[in-house]
């Protein structure tokens, strides 16, 4: 069959590649500027034998696709800021009980409904720091509309290879933004399911801990039946106050995608083998980033620039390493620095960090950075 070239959105592009991840199920509510992934599903899962709901609210919608992933289908949600708050209480839910489901955040500027139809980044801290409870999180960032394709993909993968729920962050300018893409034949894909249980019913433990760290997953109607709770459990799913127990099975989610980091964690380097100045960047903002240091390595100024495609886990060893090479960083950002302060704590104070603010709602035009490169020079 070959490629296929479009001409397409980013939040198109999101939901196409869901359908070629064998997402087959998808609950969600109306929300700028993510509504197209749902509008789009609502079309095209029927086609494909899947199942699309539009939920009374957010908190519905993920309790939803915690109960078809259950059931051992894949499944999607799609939000902007104040609905993926909404979803957290049930996201914790999903990290407990280690349930794999693809959130996708189309971010926006707030607090509260702040501004519906235009871009900002000011959701990465709540990826990973929405709900209570300490637990690990996986979140990555395009910065393309090829790259929400195969970002979404992979946010399937690794939910289900890793028992967990995975946030694609974009934000509205990736999500609305038109590019030419040409998207794989979904017979060439690399597709990850979750592993199954190869023991018979009466001796499966759904939360057993072995050498890999995370647990086999039965689904529901395949004739294992096992208790799902948000209360701390054992082995078994039942609850328990035993306390060597709890801190067992709540140190295991902590540590469980510690064997993996070097599989999860993706970081894109340009132009950083000579640089002194340096950029930290993600999403949109690397859009107008790459332009900034095209006109500065134009101008005889040596920057190169680190993108960011896996904000959770953090890339701290790369940015680290990154920092002994230049001589001052640069974090862009459509925040007033939520990153910033991660790649300050990162480099452990080796280089100063500066930071680029925007939060009135408009993109950053190259010359903002640029600018100050210029000063850091």
């Amino acid at each position: 069959m070959g490629s296929r070239t479009y001409m397409m959105q980013g939040n198109l592009a999101v939901a196409e590649a869901a359908i070629d991840a064998n997402c087959r199920f998808f609950a969600g509510y109306p929300i700028t500027p993510s509504s197209e992934v749902a509008e789009h599903l609502s079309k095209r899962l029927p086609q494909v034998g899947g199942r699309f709901i539009q939920m009374e609210d957010e908190i519905a919608a993920m309790g939803a696709v915690i109960g078809a992933s259950l059931g051992g289908v894949k499944s999607l949600t799609a939000t902007s800021g104040p609905g993926y708050s909404l979803k957290q209480e049930n996201i914790g839910y999903a990290y407990l009980t280690e349930v794999p489901v693809v959130i996708v955040n189309v971010m926006r500027g707030g607090p509260s409904t702040g501004l519906p139809t235009l871009p900002s980044q000011s959701d990465v801290m709540q990826a990973m720091w929405g709900t209570h409870g300490d637990h690990t999180a996986i979140a990555l960032s395009p910065a393309s509309v090829g790259e929400s394709y195969d970002m979404t993909i992979r946010a399937f993968n690794l939910s289900e290879k890793f028992r967990m729920p995975v946030t694609l962050l974009l934000d509205e300018i990736i999500g609305h933004v038109y590019e030419k893409v040409s998207l794989p034949d979904p017979k060439d894909l690399h597709i990850v399911n979750r592993k199954k249980p190869t023991c018979p019913p009466d001796k499966y433990l759904p939360y057993a801990e072995d050498e890999s760290l995370i647990p086999p997953m039965a689904s529901f109607g395949d004739g294992y039946r096992y208790h799902v709770t948000g209360l701390v459990h054992d082995e078994t799913g039942f609850p328990t106050n035993n306390p060597e127990t709890i801190d067992k099975m709540l140190r295991r989610l902590h540590r469980k995608l510690d064997p993996y980091m070097s599989e999860i964690i993706e970081v894109e380097e340009r132009e950083t083998e000579n640089a002194e100045i340096g950029i930290v960047t993600y999403g949109s903002s690397a859009r107008a980033s790459s332009s900034a240091m095209r006109a500065a390595r134009e101008a005889g100024i040596k920057v190169g620039m680190l993108r960011l495609k896996t904000i959770w886990p953090f890339p701290t060893e790369a940015i680290f390493k990154f920092g002994q090479r230049v001589k001052s960083i640069i974090v862009p950002e459509l925040n007033l620095g939520q990153i910033a302060h991660e790649v300050e704590q990162a480099i452990k104070g080796t280089v100063k960090v500066h930071k680029v603010n925007r939060i009135n709602g408009e993109p950053f035009h190259p010359d903002e950075i640029l600018n100050k490169i210029k000063e850091c020079k």
